[in-house]
Order: structure tokens, then C-alpha cells, then sequence
């Protein structure tokens, strides 16, 4: 376990694979930590340098005080990866993950040169439906939005499985306020211009059971930049990873391949 301190925050991350390999950026989802990838890693191609990391107010990461903005969270991302002297990595964003991959390929194409926008949108939801989460979960906690969550993630067959409880447990355990501050964010975010002016590889990847963000929602994303894949994966929700973690690093792996990133 490592942490950066970057100023205002220390982020917690990790370095798996080759040292000297071609990087690959994780940015995972609101409500869970670094753990999301865990079984996509092993079935990727060798050597590569695999980083991952807690956003703000996620995992082992620090906990600012909230509301936090789009704006911080790219630039948490950029700061680590200046840090880790990243140039010219592959980044794999997953719904909020997935924002902070299209800020930064935004802001840093030196530091980007291809995104993976899982599970994610140019815009998620409306201002009122984070309002509404973000009272309820500062009111009565995560507890009170856990099983809608649950529902809304995964497919039917997973939530039938004893490894629900993981995930369950996962999502209640990070803070209210890391939890709230980043569902700020994401309700104040709208990509649509900026990602239209993209000009860089770009895979999307949606779960057909997902009822966070939509294929539809995916497809409209990742269609703003010209030349752009869409992949839609059978029988899994918000995190395929997790659901079909052979089917997500098969999409990865041919990605990779497809972009010389190696």
C-alpha cells in the first residue's frame, strides 16, 4: 500500500505488473474502492504497469471535507499520475471513474493517449436525484440507499449470490462524506462539449442490466468521439468487471492490442 500526498489530499494507490511496462490507469466507481478490479488484473496481457488508486474520500484515500467538484477529482488523478511521472497511459474509467477519464483526456493528452469509458456518461442523472441522494444519505446514512444501489449495480442472477455481501459491504463502509462529496460532483457534471472536441482512441463498455447508467447513456457518450468502439456485455449491471470480470479483460486485452499499447 502506497499513499501520495498531494496537498489537499492523500490518495492511496497501487502498482501491480511490470515496472517498465506500458501504464494502465483504474479509476473505479462511487461508493467502492481500489478492490473493484481485483479479478480483471490477473487475466489481462503481461507486462504492463497496472495503477490504481482511492479517490478522495474512498478506501484508504483522506477524507476533505466535501462538497468536492468534477474539477478536483481530475485534477486528484492528474497530480497522482505527475507524481508516478505517467505519460501517454491507458485509462480505464468506470462511472465516476469514467467522468474523471474524460476530464483528464480533456485537460492532459500528453498524459492520455486512449480512454476506456465503462459504465459512465458525459452526464449521469439530474441535479434533483443527487440532491435527493445526498440528503438522504447525510440524514440516515448509507444504509438508506444500499439496497436501491445493490439493485441498481448488479443483475438479478448476481444479486442472488452469496457474494453480494462484498459489494454490500463495501458501499456501506465508505464515509458519508467522501460519499456525498463525490455524488456532488457528479451532479454537477457535464461533458457533452468537451468530449465532443476528443480526438483519441476511446472503448466504451456497458452491462445490459445496468440500471445506473444505461447502454444507451454509454453509446451516446462514447459516440461523441469520432472512430470511437462500443461493447455491450450480457448479463451483467454497473460493474461488469465484477459480474464477467473474463468477458471485461477480453474487451481490455483486444483494446490494448488495437491501440499498440504495449
Amino acid at each position: 500500500m502506497m499513499i501520495a500526498d498531494l496537498g489537499d489530499v492523500r490518495l492511496h494507490y497501487r502498482i501491480d505488473g511490470d515496472p517498465d511496462g506500458a501504464s494502465v490507469v483504474f479509476a473505479n466507481s462511487l461508493g467502492t474502492d481500489l478492490r473493484l478490479w481485483d479479478a480483471v488484473l490477473p487475466l489481462l496481457p503481461a507486462g504492463l504497469r497496472i495503477i490504481r488508486f482511492d479517490k478522495r474520500g474512498h478506501g484508504l484515500s483522506s477524507l476533505p471535507r466535501g462538497p468536492y467538484s468534477m474539477g478536483a477529482l481530475v485534477r486528484d488523478a492528474e497530480a497522482l499520475l505527475d507524481h508516478l511521472q505517467v505519460r501517454d497511459c491507458l485509462f480505464v474509467g468506470l462511472s465516476i471513474g469514467g467522468m474523471i477519464a474524460q476530464g483528464l483526456a480533456v485537460k492532459r493528452l500528453d498524459m492520455v493517449r486512449a480512454v476506456v469509458l465503462s459504465n459512465t456518461g458525459a452526464k449521469i442523472g439530474t441535479a434533483q436525484m443527487w440532491a435527493d441522494r445526498i440528503e438522504t444519505a447525510r440524514s440516515q446514512g448509507l444504509g438508506a440507499l444500499v439496497d436501491g444501489t445493490m439493485e441498481r449495480w448488479f443483475s438479478k442472477s448476481f444479486r442472488a449470490t452469496p457474494e453480494l455481501e462484498l459489494w454490500r459491504n463495501m458501499f456501506l463502509r465508505q464515509p458519508v462524506e467522501g460519499w456525498t462529496g463525490c455524488a456532488a460532483a457528479i451532479s454537477g457534471t457535464d461533458f457533452y462539449t468537451p468530449v465532443s472536441g476528443l480526438r483519441l482512441p476511446v472503448l466504451g463498455i456497458a452491462g445490459d442490466a445496468d440500471g445506473s447508467t444505461p447502454p444507451d447513456m454509454v453509446r451516446e457518450t462514447v459516440d461523441l468521439v469520432p472512430g470511437s468502439q462500443f461493447h455491450l456485455i450480457r448479463g451483467a449491471g454497473h460493474l461488469p468487471c465484477v459480474e464477467k470480470p473474463a468477458d471485461y479483460a477480453a474487451l481490455l486485452g483486444k483494446f490494448i492490442a488495437d491501440t499498440g499499447h504495449a
